[in-house]
């Protein structure tokens, strides 16, 4: 039997989908054996496609319209068009709000904007440095475009905007690939980050493709045994957004319990050496500059897709300010972890690096007071690295992507004939329902390891690296409590103390 996973004969769901192409792949085929079209450049292929798609759900958002005293173009929101259209995208209002339309360079340049409390505040650029400077690298490119007569002219931050998503595009492509490349035999498992239905409506939101790509590659590193290239790719990761970070918390717990720590040192000690290497040259030009990121996070309230928000839309509490969010929300996520690695280290078999992988970015977005429609891609290629139910994963994607529906009508308001707050909100509790079942699947295959489709055969963890096969081998010092059911002393009972002193009964 061939130990290629065929989801045309074994999942049902793929089954019926592959009648649109003929069917199947036949029983007599010679699989694995196609010179081009390689199943990760179908996928590939399949991701431009629906990256496309998702450009032409922004595309709407940078059309020109007689806007000025003298009819003058500009850009069209007229009549609340980003809402209604559901074309919203960070990209364009950031192209004159972070003064990139100036040709401002980030972190020098500052503004003065009301802030919460009405008074006015300096800012400055409010992303990580590598995000940042892709912004400016972008307008650049914009702006150079703009310039040249031979070249198809536009409004400039619209062509911001497509430099920005070809850029992005690539990421995501690169996302893909990395995700294919770490599925081992279920490779076209990959093809859900590729069609995944976040990709059309969050792609191009923000600048989180680029994140994903960085920590995809990271994870494929580590898993081709490279641990200090993983910490650089990790480290650039979290130069961009921070999320990249959490993966270093289930790469130690996995190290502990195998007695492989060296590897780890190694690459976070590169991804430490790493971001501070980009951050350093910004950190000591610009600290003001530099620090807004983490003053901005610090200060803000609960994001309207957070659980705090959701609560509060249905019962007004907690309406608490942003310290005591900031605490509450430290403490459930560092709770969570706890009880995570309680998990991996006394499972009866050593978890899969993916599937922790994917339980702790999972509980940070569901503990942390932010989290931003276009974080959920954060979690696609984990979730299909860690759980190998299509079914199950498409259905997320699905609830997860027509969050946006209502929040755009949301964001409407009454005034607009937008949609009440709790229309909002029910559809972002659903959306947690979904990624805690998800978190529920992964716990209960850690628990039964053989119920794990991804082991299959000689194969333990696809992307374990140096975890792969690993026995337990935890240190001396680790408490018995956190050891697996088969390492843990055997505590004799007091009958048994008595018979081995010699006492009678012996």
């Amino acid at each position: 039997m061939d130990w290629r996973d065929t989801p045309g004969r074994t999942d049902p769901m793929v089954s019926r989908l592959t009648t649109l192409i003929g069917g199947p792949v036949g029983r007599h085929a010679m699989i694995g054996r196609a010179r081009f079209f390689t199943p990760v450049r179908a996928m590939l292929l399949l991701a431009v496609v629906f990256l496309a798609f998702g450009w032409f759900t922004k595309a709407a958002c940078i059309q020109q319209a007689p806007m000025g005293p003298a009819g003058e173009l500009g850009l069209d929101w007229s009549d609340n068009r980003q809402y209604v259209a559901m074309c919203y995208s960070d990209i364009v209002p950031l192209y004159g709000a972070e003064r990139l339309s100036e040709g401002a360079f980030p972190y020098k340049t500052s503004w003065e904007e009301p802030g919460p409390d009405g008074q006015m505040q300096t800012r400055y650029m409010e992303y990580p440095v590598v995000a940042g400077l892709y912004q400016y690298a972008s307008m650049r490119i914009a702006k150079a475009w703009d310039a040249t007569p031979w070249l198809p002219g536009g409004l400039q931050v619209a062509l911001y905007l497509n430099v920005v998503a070809w850029g992005l595009a690539l990421a995501w492509l690169a996302t893909v690939w990395a995700t294919a490349m770490s599925a081992g035999r279920r490779v076209w498992d990959a093809a859900l980050v590729a069609a995944s239905p976040l990709v059309i409506v969050h792609a191009f939101t923000n600048f989180d493709a680029l994140t994903t790509a960085f920590a995809a590659g990271g994870l494929l590193a580590w898993a081709r045994r490279r641990p200090v290239l993983a910490g650089v790719l990790l480290g650039l990761g979290a130069a961009t957004k921070l999320y990249p970070l959490l993966l270093l918390g289930p790469l130690f717990v996995l190290c502990l319990r195998t007695g492989k720590l060296p590897a780890f040192y190694r690459t976070a000690g590169a991804t430490a050496v790493t971001w501070l290497l980009v951050n350093l040259p910004i950190m000591l030009l610009y600290p003001k500059g530099w620090a807004e990121f983490f003053r901005l996070n610090s200060e803000r309230g609960a994001d309207p897709d957070s659980i705090y928000n959701v609560l509060h839309s249905f019962v007004g509490w907690p309406d608490w300010a942003p310290s005591t969010l900031n605490t509450v929300s430290l403490v459930l996520f560092a709770a969570a972890c706890a009880g995570i690695g309680w998990v991996a280290l006394t499972a009866p078999r050593r978890p899969r690096l993916a599937q922790l992988a994917f339980l702790v970015v999972a509980a940070f977005l569901l503990t942390n007071k932010v989290w931003s429609p276009q974080y959920s891609l954060w979690l696609v290629p984990l979730a299909v690295l860690a759980i190998p139910h299509r079914r199950a994963l498409l259905a997320w994607m699905t609830v997860d992507a027509l969050v946006w529906v209502p929040r755009m009508y949301y964001y409407l308001g009454p005034a607009h004939k937008g949609l009440p707050e709790q229309w909002f909100t029910v559809t972002v509790l659903l959306r947690d329902v979904a990624v805690v079942a998800l978190c529920a699947a992964v716990l209960w295959q850690i628990r039964r390891p053989t119920a794990d489709p991804v082991r299959y055969g000689f194969i333990d963890d696809p992307v374990g690296g140096v975890l792969d096969q690993a026995p337990d081998t935890p240190p001396s010092w680790l408490p018995d409590r956190l050891r697996p059911a088969h390492q843990r002393v055997r505590q004799p009972k007091s009958s048994e103390w008595i018979t081995a002193s010699g006492a009678p009964g012996s």
